[in-house]
């Protein structure tokens, strides 16, 4: 009896569960042929030509509105500024600053050499100073800094030699801007506010980029190596190119650790756009991987640049990412992708 009551039971608990299954299929059914939302969502944003802060995780902030995201981390040590946005806004990002820490800045880290990354460098940067090496009241020897009055402006060394342009050329923005803390290797890593911050070399839309990771704070800062706003800059004159942009997000999703569901964990400022999080740089590398594969494979096939533009590799993104006016628009974007994998064709 004992047995044939227990068999009941686990046919009854059966029967439950294929119900409780099937109607839950159903519903995913249903989710799956109600339409889609138009594509891209409104988000909230800063009113033109103001800026706002809002807190990502640990000791860093972001400043949007003022052209490319800036990065804030800030603590008792000072504050580290990652890119400087637009010349024009440099005020309000002073002001904006203030808000988080009323603490020196100390350094700023710039990601790319694109103008509204390091517009505001020379301004911002003058209002800021070196952590010295020695105490104030040194004087056997040198300081230790060619001038402890201005935050230290720190890139990969290929973008002090574009931002400073060669002899006889007009620099891209004023010397007390230029880069004064370059470096040449895979990583450049301090320690600030108590926290340990890596400075990664990552080749993507030129050879000079950058990206911040902030390894308390499980945040990183990667500038436009991710612009969740439209199809990423290749500046292939500068040394960009999708291949190394696919290389540099495949590296970037080794250092990006999700949580629970794949959600939140290591949190990402984009160049442009929302804050992200690994599930995003997924998808962004595999939209990338997926254009280079495209067009890759139609210059093996003798295709030339007007036949891939009319062949439209990156129609499955279009409405997502794609632009047919502005600065930087889908054609645009195609052709350097062509031109880049042509040259290592």
């Amino acid at each position: 009896m004992t047995r044939l009551l227990t068999a009941l039971s686990c046919v009854c608990l059966a029967l439950l569960a294929s119900g409780e299954f099937a109607a839950t299929q159903g519903a995913q059914g249903a989710a799956r042929q109600a339409p889609q939302a138009a594509w891209p969502p409104v988000l909230a944003a800063p009113a033109a030509g103001e800026v706002q802060v809002l807190p990502v995780q640990g000791n860093v902030h972001v400043i949007v509105g003022a052209g490319a995201n800036i990065t804030v981390q800030a603590g008792d040590d000072g504050i580290m500024l990652v890119d400087t946005g637009l010349a024009s806004m440099s005020g309000k990002v002073l002001a904006a600053m203030k808000t988080i820490s009323t603490r020196p800045l100390r350094y700023i880290v710039n990601t790319t050499e694109f103008d509204d990354h390091v517009g505001g460098n020379a301004a911002i940067a003058d209002t800021g100073e070196i952590i010295p090496f020695r105490e104030a009241n040194y004087t056997a020897g040198p300081q230790g800094a060619l001038d402890v009055t201005k935050a230290s402006v720190v890139a990969y060394y290929t973008m002090f030699h574009r931002l400073a342009a060669p002899t006889g050329k007009t620099p891209r923005i004023p010397e007390a801007g230029w880069p004064d803390n370059t470096f040449s290797i895979e990583q450049k890593r301090l320690s600030f506010n108590n926290e340990p911050v890596v400075i990664m070399h990552r080749p993507s839309n030129t050879d000079g980029n950058s990206i911040v990771l902030f390894r308390k704070s499980d945040v990183v800062s990667v500038g436009d190596l991710l612009d969740l706003t439209r199809y990423p800059v290749i500046d292939t004159a500068g040394g960009g190119g999708i291949a190394a942009f696919v290389e540099s997000l495949n590296r970037l999703i080794d250092v990006t650790v999700p949580a629970a569901h794949a959600a939140g964990g290591t949190l990402v400022v984009a160049g442009h756009g929302r804050i992200a999080d690994h599930a995003e740089v997924v998808y962004y590398r595999d939209m990338m991987t997926i254009v280079r594969d495209r067009v890759q494979d139609m210059i093996k096939k003798g295709m030339t640049l007007a036949q891939v533009k009319a062949a439209r590799p990156t129609r499955d993104y279009d409405k997502r990412y794609g632009a047919a006016t502005g600065s930087w628009t889908t054609d645009m974007f195609v052709e350097a992708v062509y031109q880049s994998l042509k040259e290592i064709s």
